[in-house]
């Protein structure tokens, strides 16, 4: 049997959509579970467990025609016989009607004329159950599992070789993501702590614990605010990740990741290292799951930059 899975979106959807995923290979073992991601999103596949093929496509994107008709050839050829999909476009749906595959799964809305299977959104939740309950269109109704992902061996081999190098493999660290995705910048969403904000949160911590390493995670796109956060705190290491496994590997070493709603949230979660993550215009209730581990600290303005750094220190310490 062969299943694909349409999941648009960048990569913390897709880390929250894991649990769906393995939902699916737990329900049909021997089954092949393919998806269909924006470009993006791909790399966030290196660590999901359930996955056996990627098939890029840019939901997003103005296609063409010859675009949604080349994608539909693609699923054809496959020979699927079941479909699940995280979108409600009406032009999702039509394509998989379409495709000709027997049972369509996917939430009712715009495009649910065209499923077999309507789900109720019920996007009051956790995102990650709103995603598992699409799995009722299977007949389970088992609850949402927490998140969790394969980490590739060469992976936590290289994240044990940074940690030697800046010699914190003994006396373990505090990870700091404090950055944000080109996308969420040229959207204007608000998912950047200001620098002076974290310099006070640092200060605190190496005054308070100065033999507990603070390391700031490096991207592709968050350079120049890393460049600036370390100029101001001359005793902050930085570490540069080049994909998700490695970034997952130095989260899981750390003892505690500091960082805003972005997918190295996602990570941290799954890989189940203590974290306070800082949420602007977002919902903590809907991207963490309930648990003394992940605690959520929302502005009271719904501006990050607005979040004191008191009462981020306060969480640290339990005060």
């Amino acid at each position: 049997m062969r299943i694909v899975a349409l999941v648009p979106g960048g990569i913390g959807d897709q880390i929250l959509f894991f649990p769906t995923l393995d939902g699916l290979k737990q329900l049909y073992p021997n089954t092949q579970v393919d998806a269909i991601v924006e470009p993006r999103a791909k790399g966030a596949y290196r660590v999901c467990k359930s996955v056996k093929e990627v098939i890029p496509f840019d939901f997003k994107d103005s296609n063409a025609l010859a675009d949604w008709g080349n994608l539909l050839g693609i699923i054809r050829d496959r020979e699927y016989e079941a479909a699940i999909s995280l979108g409600q476009r009406w032009s999702v749906g039509l394509l998989l009607w379409l495709t000709g595959i027997n049972k369509r799964v996917g939430y009712a809305g715009g495009g649910s004329i065209f499923l077999t299977d309507a789900i109720p959104l019920k996007t009051e939740q956790y995102a990650a159950e709103m995603y598992h309950d699409l799995l009722q269109g299977f007949d389970i109704n088992t609850p949402c599992p927490p998140l969790a992902i394969n980490v590739p061996k060469q992976d936590i081999q290289w994240a044990e070789a940074e940690q030697q190098r800046l010699g914190i493999k003994d006396s373990g660290y505090v990870l700091i993501h404090g950055g944000s995705s080109q996308l969420a910048l040229s959207k204007g969403i608000d998912k950047i702590y200001p620098v002076d904000k974290w310099q006070q949160i640092i200060q605190d911590l190496q005054q308070r614990q100065p033999n507990l390493p603070v390391v700031v995670v490096k991207g592709p796109e968050d350079a120049a605010f890393v460049d600036k956060l370390v100029e101001s705190c001359p005793k902050v290491l930085a570490i540069a990740p080049d994909d998700i496994g490695k970034l997952a590997a130095a989260i899981a070493a750390a003892n505690l990741m500091l960082c805003t709603d972005s997918a190295p949230m996602h990570l941290s979660v799954a890989v189940q290292t203590y974290t306070i993550a800082l949420f602007g215009p977002t919902d903590p209730a809907k991207l963490l799951p309930k648990s003394d581990r992940f605690i959520g600290i929302k502005s009271p303005t719904g501006k990050m930059a607005d979040i004191s750094p008191q009462d981020v220190l306060k969480k640290v310490w339990g005060g």
